[in-house]
Formats: C-alpha cells, sequence, structure tokens
C-alpha cells in the first residue's frame, strides 16, 4: 500500500510519476533523434519509406503511451493540503511589496552570519574543552581561606540616615522642593517640585531609587483618596519624554556602595530641569523641534539636546573616534 503523508500527498504515485517524466522525455527525444537520422539506406526508395514510416509510428506510439501513463500517476500523487503549516515561510506571502524586498539578499545574508556563528562556535568549544580548569577540593579550600571576605551590601538603611540624606540634598538646591512620605511604613516616596516647571514622584526602597515619574508643575499628583500618584503618566508629551530620561538616567546612575551619590547625581541632573523650556539645543541651537522642547540632558555635562539631535551627536563622535 502506497505511504500517503499527512498533508495529501502518495509518495509511491509521487515517486513513479517522476520516472514517467523521465520516460516520456526519453521517448521524446528517440522521436527528434529519428527525425534528425533521415531514412536509412535501402534498395528501393519505396522501402526506405516504408521503414521510416513504420519506425516513426513506433515511436509516437511510444509518446502517447509514456504520456497517457503520466496522466495516470498524476491523478494518483493527490493535492497537497491547504492545512499544512508553512510556520514563518508562510509569513513571506503577506508581503504586499514583493519586488520592492530583498528577500534573497537578507536570506543570504543571515545564511552566512549563522554560518559563521557556527564555525566560531565550534573554534570556542574547542579551546574551552582544551584549558579546562583542573582544581582538587583542597586547591579550592586553601584559597578560599586566603581569600578576604567581601561585605555584602544591605539594601535596607535607617530611615533616619534616608531622611538626613535627603534633608542635606534638598540644602543643596534651593531652587528644588522635596517632600518625603512613607505611605508603606519604611519605603519612602519624594515628592520633588523643581521651581514653576515640574514635578517629579520618585518611589525609593531604602536609599534606592526604584522608579521616577514627571508630571507638569500645574498637573494634579495626587489620588482620589489624597495618596501621591506614582503610576500616571503625565497629560503632556515633553513631559513623558522626560519621565523615559529619567528612567534612563536610573539605569545610568548605578553604584550600589554607595547610594547616597547615587541619589544626590541623580537630582543634580534631575535639577538641570530647571530651565527646560528656555535651553536651546546644543547641536542645532533650536529651542523647538517638532514642538517639544530639548528634552534630553547629558549625563555628565548636563547639557540639553533634543532626541534626533543627541542621536546625530553620538553617531559623528563615535565616527570621529
Amino acid at each position: 500500500m502506497a505511504d500517503v503523508v499527512n498533508v495529501g500527498v502518495n509518495l509511491d504515485a509521487f515517486s513513479h510519476a517522476i520516472s514517467g517524466i523521465q520516460a516520456l522525455r526519453s521517448s521524446v527525444s528517440r522521436v527528434f533523434e529519428y527525425l534528425k537520422d533521415g531514412m536509412k539506406n535501402r534498395e528501393t526508395l519505396e522501402g526506405r519509406e516504408k521503414q521510416f514510416i513504420a519506425q516513426f509510428q513506433d515511436n509516437l506510439q511510444a509518446v502517447n503511451r509514456d504520456l497517457n501513463e503520466l496522466e495516470r500517476l498524476s491523478g494518483l500523487v493527490g493535492r497537497p493540503s491547504e492545512s499544512h503549516p508553512l510556520h514563518n515561510s508562510g509569513l513571506l506571502s503577506l508581503d504586499p511589496v514583493q519586488d520592492k524586498t530583498p528577500l534573497y539578499s537578507q536570506l543570504l545574508q543571515a545564511y552566512k552570519w549563522s554560518n559563521k556563528l557556527q564555525y566560531h562556535a565550534g573554534l570556542a568549544s574547542s579551546l574551552l574543552n582544551q584549558q579546562s580548569l583542573k582544581r582538587s577540593a583542597n586547591q579550592m579550600g586553601a584559597s578560599a581561606k586566603r581569600r578576604p571576605k567581601v561585605q555584602p551590601s544591605t539594601l535596607v538603611l535607617p530611615p533616619q540616615y534616608v531622611d538626613d540624606v535627603i534633608s542635606r540634598i534638598g540644602r543643596m538646591f534651593p531652587d528644588m522642593t522635596i517632600e518625603l512620605f512613607r505611605p508603606n511604613g519604611t519605603s519612602a516616596v519624594l515628592l520633588v517640585t523643581l521651581g514653576k516647571v515640574l514635578k517629579a514622584i520618585v518611589v525609593m526602597r531604602s536609599l534606592f531609587i526604584d522608579r521616577t515619574v514627571v508630571r507638569g508643575f500645574n498637573e494634579n499628583v495626587y489620588n482620589e483618596d489624597g495618596k501621591l500618584d506614582i503610576w500616571t503618566k503625565s497629560q503632556y508629551q515633553v513631559f513623558q519624554k522626560v519621565t523615559d530620561h529619567a528612567t534612563t538616567a536610573l539605569l545610568h546612575y548605578q553604584l550600589p556602595q554607595m547610594p547616597d551619590v547615587v541619589v544626590r547625581s541623580f537630582m543634580t541632573w534631575l535639577r538641570s530641569y530647571i530651565k527646560l523650556f528656555q535651553s536651546s539645543c546644543q547641536r542645532c541651537g533650536r529651542f523647538l523641534q517638532d514642538g517639544l522642547p530639548p528634552t534630553w540632558r547629558d549625563f555628565r555635562t548636563l547639557e540639553a539636546f533634543h532626541d534626533t539631535c543627541r542621536m546625530r551627536f553620538r553617531r559623528k563622535h563615535s565616527a570621529g573616534v
């Protein structure tokens, strides 16, 4: 019994159909070769014509026989099931601009990249196998005894210490008002008012900043129950941008051993927005771009940039290096 796979194709008939195609091509080739050779040398012209016509008819009958056999086998092959999963290759048909999409070059580049990755992974594996670490339990025990113990950094600091650090930072910046709340016990939430420009809600765990939300000076920062709203975004796009940049700044200022320095550095960076609507971009010199002021502040120099100008500025300096 012929094997039928789950896609609805009879593999046995498919194999015989391929053989039938080869036989049909051979019989057609014999017809044209016989026409090319012409009539054989015979004693009489009538004998040559009869022999040629008879052989030519046999060749045509062979072509007809092979063609009928191929049509019969084609009906037995079956039609592939339309529910056959094509996986990721099926997404290619969804692209409405096939002619404009360089699929072949991208696939070729991905294939070369995967081959190179496999090659380098093999080299790395062979090198690591050659340089395997050989340590005994005694050696590890001796080295462990000689190694000094590192004091773990604690994430929980006394609330009095946190209050003292925040108050010192508040005295450093007279134009910045910092109000400290403890709605959930020891964890502090800061409401930072920067002049008449913006308000920032800084959520802290001990002395580590967890998240920041920046809103406009005239926006409400409290819930209906009178608590600080630490989740709602600003309704203005400019302060949404500043919130995103503040989140990036939290990732930049990371020094677990000295959390007070991190808080002071972040507050110094946040204070640079005191002239959010008065500073021009350091690259293009404009105050507005797409209706927005320069919302990015450099982490080191605190200079103001638009988002697009900052990216171009970085690319230019990286290319120069």
